[in-house]
């Protein structure tokens, strides 16, 4: 495991260890998360909208490296 692999890893940690603490201390952040995931079944076609623009911005146009 790399040093950068590590970093992300516990990046990724602290964040989950910080969602869970604030649904925890302020019930109305774990509403709001409910509510977002709820609203998630009807706007799954957004998320393939964002998806495709994120993929366009960084993965068309770039130049091979040969």
């Amino acid at each position: 495991m790399t040093s950068t692999t590590k970093k992300q890893l516990f990046a990724l940690a602290v964040a989950v260890v910080f969602a869970v603490g604030a649904c925890l201390l302020f019930p109305r952040v774990l509403a709001f998360a409910e509510l977002a995931a709820r609203e998630l079944r009807y706007f799954w076609w957004l998320i393939l909208i964002l998806a495709l623009g994120v993929w366009l911005a960084f993965f068309t146009g770039r130049s091979r490296r040969e």
